[in-house]
C-alpha cells in the first residue's frame, strides 16, 4: 500500500477506472452475444441488435478499451453474418 498522497490517490482513481472499464467490456460482450445469437436464429430484430452491437463496439473504441483494428474487424464479422443470413 503507498505511503504517498498522490500515491494513494492514484490508487482509487485506477480501481474506479477499472470498475468502469469492467462494466463497459462486460455489457459489450453481452451485446455481442445477443447479436450473434440473434442472427444465427434468423430473429425479427437482428438488424436491431446488430445495429446496438455495432454502436457499442465504436463506443468502447472511443474510450480506448478496443483498437480501432478490433473494432473495425468486429464491426465487419457481424456485417459478414448478417447478410450471409439475410
Amino acid at each position: 500500500m503507498p505511503n504517498i498522497k498522490s500515491a494513494k490517490k492514484r490508487v482509487k482513481v485506477l480501481q474506479t477506472k477499472t470498475m468502469r472499464n469492467k462494466a463497459v467490456k462486460s455489457n459489450l460482450k453481452t451485446v455481442l452475444k445477443k447479436a450473434d445469437a440473434a442472427v444465427a436464429a434468423n430473429a425479427a430484430d437482428k438488424e436491431a441488435a446488430v445495429r446496438l452491437a455495432i454502436k457499442k463496439v465504436d463506443q468502447a473504441c472511443a474510450k480506448g478499451l478496443l483498437h480501432k483494428n478490433t473494432a473495425s474487424r468486429k464491426k465487419a464479422q457481424l456485417a459478414r453474418k448478417l447478410s450471409a443470413n439475410a
